[in-house]
């Protein structure tokens, strides 16, 4: 089933559950991916929405330090609860020993010497690793691999 078809049904699922917290954020996803589609006239596929995904994920670690830095831990854990629910539907997250393997592997298959070839590799990691792994950590990582 694609995607996008079961987030519409645990959408049901929440509205018949009463799950008023889950349903709000499953609405959120499910406007964001409908942005998408609409500003961009097209039909999302699977990589696409964990694209969208990734980045309503990485928005809410944004939104919590900020929170955490003004003292709102009440909307902190509200953004940290949001980020539960759009976790579920990510695939399951890379260990560090997978993610060393993948960027070594795209080292090698660039033949990355220098910090200036870094596109190469994150063009080859991206497409592996995309709502597997903090993409900004991955990025550190191979930087302070190339420098």
């Amino acid at each position: 089933m694609p995607l996008k078809h079961s987030i519409q049904d645990d959408m049901k699922a929440a509205m018949k559950g009463g799950d008023k917290e889950r349903l709000a954020t499953i609405r959120l996803i499910l406007a964001a991916i409908k942005q998408r589609e609409v500003d961009e006239r097209i039909e999302l596929t699977d990589a696409d929405i964990l694209t969208v995904l990734d980045k309503m994920v990485k928005q809410r670690r944004e939104s919590i330090a900020q929170y955490s830095k003004a003292g709102r831990t009440d909307l902190a854990d509200a953004e940290a609860a949001e980020i539960l629910v759009i976790q579920a539907y990510l695939p399951e997250a890379l260990s560090e020993a997978e993610i060393d393997g993948i960027v070594q592997a795209a080292m090698a298959e660039s033949g990355a010497k220098s910090v200036a070839d870094m596109g190469k590799v994150m063009a080859l990691v991206k497409p592996k690793l995309q709502g597997r792994a903090d993409m900004g950590l991955v990025s550190a990582r191979i930087k302070s691999q190339l420098g």
